[in-house]
């Protein structure tokens, strides 16, 4: 089964991009194929509402939001991390979910990511920092797009995997990112029976 990392951070070497890669080598671990994909650099063009995608079900706008639909396509199990600004996803990660509205005018079709798994990482700079909130814009995409939340599991069973500062310092919030990775790999491997 595929599973597909996305680090919604403009860092390409930040917490963000540390905590996912952490958890796709811990699923590399449990025989799942991984992709990592990180938003530093990419040009995505701004959602403008147009709803051209409704009768292509593409969008018209020419950049690397294609190389994103085709891995979501592509997985079976998503994680999605975001630092925390200002109490929700970066810009970048934002402006990546909005244009996955192409994937949704599917009228009377399933949408192509229904029934897959998802979680999510936030990375703060406090603990209370906005990650649950963080968290929940994630959530809200995944339930958009018609896919099952999940959260980082027992022993925690927080909303997802939440870092403080400098993941590789933040011991138990590495555990949680941990634990969240081990959640989605039974989560798949129980729905692959």
């Amino acid at each position: 089964m595929n599973i597909l990392g996305i680090s919604g951070s403009p860092n390409p070497d930040g917490n963000t991009a540390y905590a996912v890669q952490y958890a796709l080598d811990i699923l590399k671990q449990q025989d799942f194929t991984t992709k990592y994909i990180t938003l530093s650099g990419k040009d995505i063009k701004p959602c403008i509402g147009c709803w051209k995608c409704k009768d292509t079900l593409s969008c018209f706008q020419q950049d690397d939001m294609q190389e994103i639909i085709e891995a979501l396509k592509w997985c079976h199990g998503l994680l999605i991390g975001s630092p925390v600004y200002f109490g929700m996803v970066s810009g970048q990660l934002k402006i990546m979910m909005d244009r996955c509205v192409e994937m949704r005018p599917t009228y009377g079709i399933p949408l192509p990511m229904a029934g897959k798994i998802g979680g999510g990482i936030a990375c703060g700079f406090a603990r209370n920092g906005g990650q649950e909130l963080t968290l929940q814009n994630i959530h809200t995409f995944l339930l958009q797009m018609n896919m099952q939340a999940i959260s980082d599991g027992s022993d925690y069973s927080h909303s997802g995997a939440t870092i403080v500062a400098e993941a590789k310092d933040d011991a138990w919030g590495m555990e949680t990112v941990k634990n969240l990775a081990l959640n989605l790999a039974g989560m798949l491997k129980e729905c692959g029976k």
